[in-house]
């Protein structure tokens, strides 16, 4: 398989660059997860990072490589069909709102 060198963003990664492994369309995965083990034994943290434009030619404006951005929030990318049901919020309802049964 090909890989490629691609630079990372923000997050504990930061200024590193890392081989990529390249997928059958020759672009590295839009989402790249790292396991980091924990110090106490624990369930390992997941570094999220998201694939992003690089930079683009100033004359063209074509696109020329990838690089990672840190993803704080660290949620795994899900496909958003038209279908899908939306993403639970914890409040749906305002205070006062229709939905209210609070008195």
């Amino acid at each position: 398989m090909k890989s490629e060198d691609t630079p990372f963003e923000g997050g504990p990664l930061d200024g590193r660059v890392l081989p990529v492994l390249l997928g059958p369309t020759g672009h590295p995965p839009k989402v790249y997860r790292v396991p980091v083990p924990s110090n106490d034994g624990g369930p390992p943290t997941l570094l999220v990072y998201r694939r992003v434009q690089a930079s683009t030619s100033s004359r063209l404006g074509l696109h020329q490589g990838w690089k990672y951005e840190y993803d704080p929030t660290g949620r795994a990318g899900r496909l958003k069909w038209p279908w899908s049901k939306p993403d639970a919020t914890p409040d749906a309802t305002p205070d006062g709102g229709p939905g209210d049964t609070h008195g």
